[in-house]
């Protein structure tokens, strides 16, 4: 999963991308809220992870860009501006949570698991396709009850083939879910990940479709 985090706190957003990409989460930074703006308008991201008090103005325009472009990107607002009418300010426009800061990253993770999750209309945590069970939460894969020790990218283009079984995903979608903007992306590395899953998995799990890119399969 893939997320923006729009902070200007150059430690706090260190930390923040750390602590997130150990969570499983593919991170991309910004500091301001024209470099934001310009990030929501060109690159897709599973949510977003937005500050208040940037230095060129406030995240809530971020956020009144986005939901006034019909954007339905899942927005966790995370902020020191922590009083109710601040919640109720940023939940009334458009914001999927509010979390204050301090806060403990398990909490930040664990409520971007739940505004994705309901973003993409599933009430269960685990992910389920033919006897294999995804944990996000916990990163744990299961193929008919025995765990499978997957990387965090293996597990994240599992992930990402779970989510919508029957949808193709190109090579390209796969690769800007896995990596950030400062990460290199060897030509292979899609191919790789997916050879990988199949010898862990079973080889007719995840089907190829020349030309245009990866499903999982039906009937296995």
């Amino acid at each position: 999963m893939r997320l923006l985090v729009v902070e200007d706190d150059e430690v706090l957003a260190d930390g923040l991308k750390v602590g997130l990409q150990m969570c499983g989460f593919t991170v991309d930074m910004v500091m301001t809220v024209s470099d934001a703006l310009a990030a929501v308008a060109t690159d897709h991201f599973d949510a977003v992870v937005l500050d208040l008090m940037l230095p060129d103005g406030s995240g809530l325009d971020v956020l009144a860009a986005m939901r006034g472009g019909r954007s339905q990107t899942p927005v966790l607002l995370l902020t020191a501006k922590d009083g109710v009418p601040d919640r109720i300010t940023g939940l009334d426009a458009g914001a999927d949570d509010y979390l204050g800061k301090p806060f403990d990253l398990d909490e930040v993770a664990a409520r971007l698991r739940a505004i994705i999750r309901r973003g993409q209309g599933r009430a269960e945590s685990q992910m389920s396709w033919q006897g294999v069970t995804l944990d996000p939460a916990r990163m744990i894969a299961r193929r008919d009850g025995e765990p499978i020790q997957l990387s965090r990218r293996e597990f994240a283009v599992l992930q990402a083939l779970m989510r919508n079984p029957g949808v193709i995903h190109s090579k390209s979608s796969l690769e800007q879910m896995l990596y950030g903007w400062q990460e290199d992306v060897e030509s292979n590395t899609v191919e790789v990940h997916v050879h990988k899953l199949r010898s862990k998995l079973g080889a007719a799990l995840i089907e190829t479709v020349r030309g245009v890119g990866y499903r999982l399969r039906t009937g296995v």
